[in-house]
């Protein structure tokens, strides 16, 4: 039987041994030994005669809290429990220095490791979480196990007021969570009861390493509430009397891998040779507890410890003392072990005999009854308990005034044993199994299992468990297959196991299944029958397994299986298997599908089912037809059946349709085809009306009864037969006479029987002809007209402007007609008249063929008026008259310089480079240029400069930094001037810094100073880098790059090296050349010196909202979306309000706002033309406010028609059509 369990310890029926000892004796080893499975060979030592005999091994108390509803230990037991505890890690620790490494030839493969867990300095530390609940009804116990073992923690969680399953995370210490870990080694699972509506929260480890061990916790959270359990987990390994190194013990391994840590055993065990006799030469704990503090490095460093903090660790345990007691002369023993029914006596030894005593169990005072007696000798207080019961079990103290000592009781129960085996059984499927054992005591905790694993006995398991004073038994009402293994009965002192074997019951066809024939669309339905009666089975067609669903309906009552099919379709057909499950037998049966055939002319989309061809085309007509099976097709017009073996007109049938098809079709062919369909379910008869038709014949020749310019008039007759159709229009071309390369007039079709061409050139012979047209197509040409050629004069000259002015001569100019007769253009006339006449004068007596001309021989200051003529063979053009009179005179036009934008500015090159600059300029007459560099004459042989009527070019082939300056320019026109001033700048790289000091060194830091370098290449110093070596290796590192300040302090140098630095400067062309390089090294000695640090102001960083991207107006597309984005900086952060016409936007579902490190983004969703407007952002701190504006434009989206021109398919076309309507009908 199990043992039983405490309230303050854990409930897995742990069984725990105490060593004894003085309280002046130091405190032996502890272990603790937990009874997982099976139970361990050892039996525990009785307790004989009226003194208690004192246990051998101790556990430390762990105390929990008082929201778990266990009540805190004494002072004094918590005391005895931390020490006990520390010599628990110093032990386990030395056990695992001393264990022997694996073989290096295979390396053992990577296990799941939990960490170290919490480090020891923390364990005092307090943990912030949220206040406790009680939502934990069952909370996880602490536990021990060997290397290797299994061990679960279970918690559950009443979900009887939770709307929703609860959050569950378990931690190894204080931070690691253990969902990461799961695997091989450590599984979570979940489950929950809907009877009870329990959650139940299970961890298992599996196959435990040595560093599992430690504090784990179980944290539940539930939306407000929270609840929280920590406990301890042990894991012992096999007692081996082996010497302990500490200077071993507290070197650190990078070769641990997962398992490595603060105190890396794992990797010293995994990778160290097996060594004998590593016995110290000196005892190192005891020169640490005798130094001072300042000598623990020197200690560590002389016998090889290199893990200096975990020894401190340890030395801070190990130094604690306790305090000697003043009312106790000897204290309890910290724990006691008595057999069930015994007596013990607990014994106190009093330094004052006349002090107060009174005895606690469990903190409640006991007491004096006949099993409590109180007995007193000398010194002595003596409490005797007699028949031991597991109620007795418990903590016990003593107070003497106010000081306490605490001790522990453990009641051990003996084992129960199996006085009677389970006997195997042997049945078939659906009978009752009833296993029968009998133990050696009534009531005793068995667990029943199957294969090893318990077996479950809820309300809604299969199993049940009866018991009845010795005997045991596990009954199966139905059994099944499945419940063929081993089962066994585990009590505390042994284990009965014994087979059982379920065979199937022999299978026997009642009613087989049966060949069907089913119309198409109506249910399909088999049926079998088997014995026996409950047993499933599966469904097959062609070989494929068949699964139920909205048409296919799987059904089992009792012996009956059931197929049921609601609409048949033609892949329902096939071979058809229902196998039993567990059986090799299976039935089968053939399933056929027949449709009546039908012609479906739907299809066809024609008017009355008729099909119009122009004759001479070949005319194919597919209808699609269906019938299973395949129905045979004939076609027939009138009497006379078509074959499929016809030349022109033939029949052709496929499996899904049939075809008409007439290779050229004649005006005979038009009449009514006949289709008839015949199978095995039925007959269908359909018929096709076939029209030939054909194109009219050519118009009468046409006839021009007017000729213009570029024009003509013309007229013409209907043809005489129209094809059978009616004519729809005309189409009109022109042809000159000379080619043979006709051009149509018109694309769309002209109704009537006159046209009027235009844009023919003049002087050249055309033709026309006519072509008509019905529904079927395009009749030949007509005969050609007669030939016509139209004729007419140019237009007038165009953009007459004023070119010069003297004060004897005006320059005229102009461009060529836009239009120029058949004749050609012979020339042009240019006439003057004084303003205030009309006195016309031609000023050239011949022609001129050109567009400019200038006209000589003016009065001076006087006004006059000017007119060009184009001159053809046909004569004059209308005159282009100046809009405006002009004045005789010559005009002076002041100098202007155009600087481009890239020269307002200083102009920047690197030395080598090539300078060519080209400076426009204006001015009438032409100017006179001159150029100054900083108030003197340009060398000619330093820069190149060229002058022209419009522009000056400075042109240098290789600059140098003596070019560099300021190149005054200047236009002069008359009295007229205009300046301008070109800065040229040509730079280099610099020189090095000069005069780098080193400052002051301390601790790992170097404060540098250095001036700027002597030249800076002509550009400003734009920053530094330093540089670092080591006096040893003198390779070079960057410290910094890009450093402004000529100042700087270098910090994280390694103590023990000495130090160079060097320091190049930088401009905007690069980094200088050289480098200048500290005199002295830079030692970093270990010892430092306290640097006060200066007190500086905060800087204020408020500032009002600024816009530093402004929106940008927008096109958007109807139905897209559409974003606006701006960025805004102030401080504090400001509120961001997006308005529409000056309207705020709030709370609309068509818009989205996002603001992200002061971008703020404004998201239209499906914008449509309404959505169009001018938008705002404005920003609002305490400091200020900002606006930015925008217009949003939106366009409509595509039509139907620019999407099916644009090869758009038809699917995508509807998925748009459909989105747009979706937008636009909340609109309406």
């Amino acid at each position: 039987m199990p043992e039983p369990t405490k309230k303050d310890e854990m409930p897995n029926g742990e069984k725990e041994s105490v060593a004894t000892d003085s309280s002046e004796a130091p405190m032996p080893t502890p272990e603790i030994s937990l009874e997982v499975s099976p139970p361990p060979a050892e039996q525990p030592v009785e307790t004989e005669g009226k003194d208690p005999q004192p246990i051998e091994l101790i556990k430390p108390v762990q105390p929990e809290p008082v929201e778990n509803g266990s009540k805190e230990p004494e002072p004094e037991a918590v005391a005895v429990a931390v020490g006990a505890k520390e010599q628990v890690e110093s032990v386990n620790s030395e056990v695992k220095e001393e264990a022997p490494a694996p073989s290096l030839c295979s390396p053992p493969p990577p296990v799941w490791s939990l960490g170290e867990g919490q480090a020891p300095e923390d364990l005092d530390k307090p943990v912030d979480t949220p206040p406790l609940s009680s939502l934990l009804i069952e909370r996880p116990q602490g536990g021990s196990i060997t290397v290797g073992g299994d061990i679960s923690f279970v918690a559950k969680v009443e979900a009887q007021d939770l709307l929703r399953k609860p959050t569950i995370k378990w931690f190894k210490g204080k931070w690691m969570d253990l969902a990461s870990k799961t695997g091989k080694h450590l599984q979570l699972k979940e489950t929950f009861d809907r009877r009870t509506k329990i959650h139940t929260f299970e961890m298992h480890i599996i196959k435990a390493k040595d560093n599992y061990a430690g504090n784990y916790r179980c944290e539940v959270t539930y939306k407000d509430k929270f609840d929280s359990c920590s406990f301890d987990l042990e894991v012992k390994e096999l007692e081996q009397s082996q010497s302990v190194d500490i200077r071993s013990a507290f070197k650190r391994s990078s070769e641990g891998h997962e398992d490595a840590g603060d105190l890396d055993f794992s990797g010293l065990l995994k990778h160290r040779e097996p060594k004998q006799d590593e016995t110290p030469e000196v005892d190192v704990w005891e020169i640490l507890k005798s130094a001072r503090p300042d000598q623990y490095e020197k200690i560590a460093f002389e016998y090889g410890i290199t893990d200096l903090r975990g020894l401190l660790k340890r030395l801070k345990k190990t130094k604690k003392e306790e305090k000697k007691s003043e009312a106790f002369a000897k204290k309890l023993d910290p724990a006691y072990q008595v057999d069930k029914g015994g007596k013990i006596r607990l014994v106190v030894d009093l330094a004052d005999p006349t002090v107060e005593l009174k005895w606690y169990k469990n903190g409640q005072e006991i007491r004096p009854t006949p099993k409590f007696i109180f007995e007193q000798k000398g010194t002595q207080r003596i409490l005797v308990i007699n028949n031991c019961g597991l109620n007795d079990d418990a903590a016990y103290s003593v107070a003497a005034g106010e000081e306490k000592c605490t001790t522990e009781l453990f009641v051990k129960e003996l084992p129960v044993k199996i006085t009677k085996e389970i006997e195997a059984v042997k049945t078939t499927v659906n009978e009752r199994i009833e296993l029968e054992c009998e133990v050696s005591e009534e009531g005793a905790q068995v667990k029943w299992c199957k294969n090893g694993v318990e077996v479950p006995t809820g309300p809604r398991s299969r199993y049940r468990v009866k018991s009845e004073g010795l005997k045991h038994w596990l009954i199966i009402d139905d059994a099944s297959k499945e419940d063929t293994g081993t089962f066994s009965l585990m009590a505390s002192g042994g284990t009965s196991e014994a087979k059982v074997q379920v065979e199937l019951k022999p299978l026997k066809i009642i009613q087989d299944l049966q060949d069907m024939t089913v119309l198409l669309g109506q249910p399909l339905k088999m049926h079998c029958e088997i014995f026996p009666g409950n047993v499933p089975g599966r469904w097959y067609r062609n070989g494929q397994l068949i699964q139920s669903n909205d048409r296919i309906n799987i059904l089992q009552r009792a012996k009956n299986h059931r197929l049921e099919i609601v609409n048949s379709t033609i892949h329902d057909a096939g071979d058809y298997t229902f196998v039993p499950e567990g059986y090799s037998q299976s039935l089968c049966a053939k399933v056929h599908i027949v449709d009546p055939p039908r012609v479906h002319l739907e299809s066809l989309n024609f008017p009355d089912n008729t099909v119009t061809i122009v004759a001479g085309n070949k005319l194919r007509v597919e209808i699609p037809i269906s019938g299973e099976p395949a129905p045979r097709v004939v076609w027939m017009k009138g009497e006379r059946v078509i074959l499929d073996s016809g030349h022109r007109v033939r029949a052709e049938t496929f499996p899904d349709h049939t075809s008409l098809t007439i290779d050229i079709a004649e005006k005979d062919d038009t009449g009514n085809y006949k289709i008839v369909l015949q199978n095995e379910a039925g007959e269908a008869e359909a018929s096709v009306k076939v029209k030939v038709v054909d194109i009219p014949d050519p118009p009468e020749v046409p006839l021009v009864t007017e000729v213009g310019g570029d024009w003509c008039s013309m007229t013409w007759e209907p043809p005489i037969y129209d094809g059978g159709s009616p004519i729809l229009g005309y189409f009109i071309e022109r042809k000159k006479k000379q080619s043979s390369r006709w051009m149509r007039l018109n694309f769309d079709l002209n109704k009537e029987t006159t046209f009027e061409p235009k844009k023919m050139i003049e002087g050249v012979p055309y033709e026309v002809r006519v072509f008509a047209v019905n529904a079927i197509g395009v009749s030949k040409p007509s005969e050609p007209s007669k030939a016509f050629v139209p004729l007419a004069v140019t237009s007038e000259p165009t953009m007459l402007v004023v070119d010069d002015v003297t004060d004897t001569t005006v320059t005229m100019k102009w461009r060529p007609p836009d239009t120029i007769g058949a004749a050609g253009l012979d020339g042009y006339l240019v006439e003057y008249c004084i303003e205030g006449t009309d006195d016309w004068r031609v000023t050239n007596k011949e022609l001129t063929e050109k567009t400019k001309y200038t006209i000589t021989g003016l009065p001076p200051e006087a006004k006059i008026l000017v007119r060009v003529r184009a001159i053809n063979a046909a004569g004059a053009s209308t005159p282009r008259t100046l809009q405006h009179s002009i004045l005789v005179k010559e005009v002076i036009e002041p100098p202007k310089i155009r600087i481009p934008r890239h020269l307002k500015q200083t102009y920047t090159r690197k030395v080598g480079e090539a300078v060519n600059l080209v400076i426009p300029f204006m001015g009438k007459p032409r100017p006179k240029v001159s150029w100054l560099k900083e108030g003197q004459t340009v060398d000619p042989t330093q820069v190149t400069i060229r002058n022209t009527d419009c522009d000056s070019i400075i042109f240098i082939r290789k600059a140098e930094r003596k070019h560099s300056g300021k190149y005054d320019m200047k236009v002069e026109v008359e009295n007229h001037v205009d300046t301008a001033i070109v800065d040229i700048q040509i730079v280099d790289l610099p020189g090095p810094p000069q005069c780098v000091k080193i400052d002051e060194v301390w601790g790992g830091n170097v404060a540098l100073d250095w001036t700027p370098p002597k030249d800076n290449g002509n550009a400003a110093i734009t920053g530094y880098t330093i540089q670092k070596a080591d006096k040893k290796t003198m390779e070079w590192y960057t410290c910094i790059e890009h450093y402004h300040r000529t100042c700087i302090t270098i910090t994280e140098l390694v103590v023990g090296n000495e130090y160079y630095f060097r320091i190049y400067s930088e401009n905007m062309v690069g980094l200088s050349e050289g480098a200048t390089q500290t005199k002295d090294s830079a030692l970093i000695v270990k010892e430092g010196m306290q640097l006060k640090n200066p007190e500086y102001i905060d800087h204020d960083f408020k500032e009002p909202p600024k816009f530093t991207q402004p929106l940008i107006n927008t096109f958007a597309i109807a139905g897209y979306n559409a974003t606006l984005n701006c960025s805004v900086r102030a401080n504090p952060r400001p509120k961001v309000i997006w308005m529409k016409n000056k309207i705020a936007i709030i709370d609309d579902p068509r818009y989205r706002m996002f603001s992200n490190q002061g971008v703020c983004t404004l998201e239209i969703r499906k914008p449509s033309p309404y959505d169009g407007g001018m938008y705002s952002c404005k920003a609002i701190n305490d400091l200020g406010d900002a606006l930015v504006e925008c217009k949003l434009e939106v366009k409509g989206g595509f039509t139907f028609s620019e999407l099916m021109q644009r090869g758009v398919p038809l699917h995508l076309i509807d998925k748009y059509m459909s989105e747009t309507k979706a937008v636009e009908q909340p609109e309406k």
